[in-house]
């Protein structure tokens, strides 16, 4: 008998232990995702039909439960990008962001390649990604999933590269994609001799908590933005260290 409750409570616990695995990942699979934002769309149409039942609304119960029937075809087809992309995490065995590099080797190859793309006045955008998910941004870029190397991040700027438009997104130690599209800012008080690139570093900012890296191919000068907040002219000491104070994941 007692061998039977250690068996239970050894089920029990490996039970338990496996559901949480599962609900942190699938948590950092939708953050900074617009899955996000359907998943409390659904819970309010939940809750609405709860609601329904309880104050015995019958014709707003029936459309709910109409709906509610078909939600699982209705999620499949939502989110069927984050679930392709879930299935190839595990196909590669990265569930949880394996092969990620030293982060102060990543800050050195960033830091380098920033120097070399100014040096030679090559316009970049370097985004690095926190604990805000860019997965809307990286939807629309070009897959690139390879470890970061000042090399790469050279050749993927120079105009002869197809992708060498739109931002490097760099996420846990890898360039995840290239050519990605960023919202330029709004900000009235932003200087207009900015470009572009400078805006659009400007502008993820604001809506994340991403640190951007900007090369001005007109003055051949490296930029770096976080929250909103732009610095011009930064070299390579001074671009090292503030990302090593940065908390990178």
């Amino acid at each position: 008998m007692h061998e039977v409750i250690e068996n239970l409570r050894l089920a029990d616990a490996a039970d338990i232990l496996i559901v949480t695995v599962l609900v942190y990942w699938v948590i950092n699979l939708i953050r900074g995702t617009r899955a996000v934002q359907m998943l409390i769309g659904l819970s309010v149409v939940a809750a609405m039909f709860g609601a329904s039942q309880y104050f015995e609304l019958y014709t707003l119960s029936w459309l709910l439960r109409s709906f509610l029937i078909s939600l699982p075809l209705v999620l499949v087809i939502i989110f069927q990008n984050d679930i392709r992309r879930a299935l190839t995490q595990v196909g590669r065995g990265r569930i949880f962001g394996g092969e990620r590099r030293d982060r102060t080797q990543v800050i050195e190859e960033v830091t380098r390649a920033a120097v070399m793309l100014a040096s030679r006045r090559i316009g970049a955008l370097i985004v690095l990604e926190r604990e805000v998910g860019l997965n809307e941004y990286l939807e629309a870029g070009t897959v690139v999933d390879a470890r970061v190397s000042r090399e790469l991040l050279t050749a993927i700027f120079l105009a002869q590269s197809p992708i060498h438009d739109g931002a490097v997104i760099v996420r846990r130690g890898r360039i995840e994609a290239a050519g990605c599209f960023l919202p330029l800012t709004s900000n009235p008080v932003v200087s207009k001799s900015l470009g572009s690139r400078h805006r659009a570093g400007i502008g993820i900012t604001e809506e994340t908590d991403a640190a951007v890296i900007v090369v001005s191919e007109e003055e051949g000068t490296i930029s770096l933005v976080r929250e909103g907040r732009i610095t011009r002219d930064v070299d390579a000491a001074t671009l090292r260290t503030t990302l090593a104070q940065i908390r990178l994941p």
